[in-house]
């Protein structure tokens, strides 16, 4: 007999858990957050929810790595190399940087996974967060380093995309105002 919470249906549900956490999250932030708003989200018991994660940091914790995946997989997907986010040769750095802003963009339509990633870092009070938040940046930082080939790139592409985020959850682009106008570049 397999032990509890290792059944292809308890992953299922994992699966399950996560995405309805990251939704949940994105609204409220770890804090105010409950796991029984996530269980109902779900369609399982608190209990439940419970076996699978010992307690709500652990959980969240594990959203900021599937958020780190998904990000990092989005990444890689729409690098030059198509299958391999190899260092980017200096030649090809600016299509590399097209690319890599493309698949940005894509996943920047997904307004609960900005944030979600905002509320993580406001929450690295919480060690087993910050412990996750800090792994998410690392990976970013490098598969963003194999995609455009140096640390300067890595700190502009980091700038530029919290400014990004900024605009996307603030849905800037749909705001006719001169300030938005200069955040936006329009």
């Amino acid at each position: 007999m397999p032990a509890a919470g290792t059944s292809t249906k308890s992953d299922e549900r994992r699966r399950a858990i996560v995405a309805a956490a990251v939704d949940c999250f994105a609204h409220k932030g770890f804090y105010g957050t409950t796991t029984h708003e996530i269980a109902d989200w779900v369609g399982v018991s608190q209990p439940y929810l419970y076996r699978l994660y010992p307690n709500k940091e652990a959980l969240f914790a594990a959203v900021v790595d599937h958020v780190s995946v998904v990000m990092t997989d989005t990444l890689v997907a729409h690098s030059p190399a198509s299958g391999g986010a190899g260092p980017a040769p200096e030649a090809a750095s600016d299509a590399a940087s097209d690319a890599a802003r493309g698949a940005y963009a894509a996943r920047l339509a997904d307004r609960n996974i900005l944030r979600f990633l905002m509320h993580a870092n406001c929450a690295v009070g919480e060690p087993l967060v910050e412990q996750a938040v800090r792994r998410c940046y690392a990976k970013q930082v490098d598969t963003v380093r194999q995609l455009l080939g140096d640390d300067e790139a890595v700190r502009r592409w980091f700038g530029a995309g919290m400014l990004d985020n900024v605009v996307a959850v603030l849905g800037l682009a749909d705001i006719d105002e001169p300030w938005a106008h200069v955040l936006t570049a329009r």
